[in-house]
């Protein structure tokens, strides 16, 4: 759903030079899936590499600066254009004004593309879990349409826990990789969807560190209790479930990877929160 209603004219000027550092991309779709939670595309350029996991800095210019804030990216690197999933905050400096955003519109995209969430920094092999609560999602549904991923890793478990049942943003589009041209074969033989609400009944219900430490989301999936002699993991949300993770994590013997040494877990500690 694209919106057409009055907004601040904050990205429209497409005859706005790009600051150093930045592209400036069109928009070119919007879709608004709750009153907290919207994403849209954008034109990507030529010009811009990333890889599946990394984040960049986006946002508009406002009064003739760039108001910017870290954001994954939501597409796989092979796609040609870019997208992006985002939080509303009505006071928020950058969300209030990005919710506002339609086709047509102009947005920064930064030209450098960081973040931890990448395989490199994993030890390879075994079970590889993309734990995300929120927009947290967004790093791991590129990292679930990149074959790469499926190369690394035996198997993937992509746990997504949200408030609402209405928050579980792309739920249809991960339920039917299975049907993908390209990804299908190894989606249906490495990749598995595990949903869950803390706060409306569903078919899983509760935080994604409860149903870990309890072992629920292993009996379920017929899985071991995760350890790092057979489990990897990734992190991205709110900052009381990274927190909650790492204890868990650590616990159990989980050592954090860098770039410079990867381990058997890594957190994405860019998360936009305003």
């Amino acid at each position: 759903m694209s919106i057409r209603d009055s907004a601040p004219d904050t990205a429209s000027a497409s005859t706005v030079a790009a600051p150093p550092g930045f592209y400036l991309e069109e928009v070119l779709t919007v879709h608004h899936w709750t009153d907290r939670l919207f994403s849209f595309t954008c034109t990507r350029s030529p010009q811009f590499r990333f890889g599946a996991g990394q984040f960049a800095m986006i946002g508009l210019m406002v009064d003739g600066k760039p108001l910017v804030r870290a954001y994954s990216m939501v597409s796989p690197p092979w796609e040609e254009h870019l997208e992006f999933l985002s939080i509303k905050v009505q006071d928020g400096p950058l969300t209030s004004r990005l919710q506002h955003i339609r086709p047509g519109d102009r947005v920064l995209i930064g030209r450098k593309a960081v973040g931890t969430l990448v395989p490199d920094n994993l030890a390879p092999g075994g079970t590889l879990w993309l734990c995300g609560t929120g927009t947290g999602l967004a790093p791991f549904m590129s990292l679930a349409r990149d074959p790469d991923t499926y190369d690394r890793f035996d198997r993937v478990v992509l746990a997504h826990t949200v408030r609402q049942v209405a928050e579980l943003a792309y739920r249809e589009l991960i339920e039917g990789l299975g049907e993908h041209e390209l990804l299908g074969e190894l989606v249906r033989e490495k990749l598995t969807y595990y949903p869950s609400v803390t706060r409306e009944p569903f078919i899983h219900e509760g935080r994604i560190t409860t149903l870990l430490e309890s072992g629920q989301i292993c009996r379920e999936l017929g899985l071991p209790p995760i350890s790092p002699a057979t489990d990897r993991v990734m992190l991205c949300g709110s900052e009381a479930m990274n927190a909650d993770m790492r204890t868990l994590l650590e616990a159990r013997g989980f050592e954090e990877g860098s770039n410079s040494a990867p381990g058997t877990y890594v957190v994405e500690k860019a998360f936009v929160t305003k």
